[in-house]
């Protein structure tokens, strides 16, 4: 999915939301990351593959980082 250089993460990545926003929707509280990863602005994330993370799990894999 990624056409620069240097590439982004990918999804599977555990810093994923450092992908450069491809298409922002603020006044819906969501972007779409280059990575194909939806991250929403309380930092929730819906990856490519359907899998959902939630913001209390964002906030603990931070931490642990």
């Amino acid at each position: 999915m990624c056409q620069h250089r240097p590439q982004c993460p990918p999804p599977e990545s555990p810093n994923r939301e450092a992908a450069r926003v491809v298409a922002p929707h603020p006044e819906q509280g969501w972007s779409l990351l280059c990575n194909g990863v939806l991250l929403f602005d309380d930092t929730g994330e819906l990856l490519p593959d359907g899998q959902a993370i939630d913001p209390a799990q964002r906030r603990a894999q931070v931490a642990a980082a």
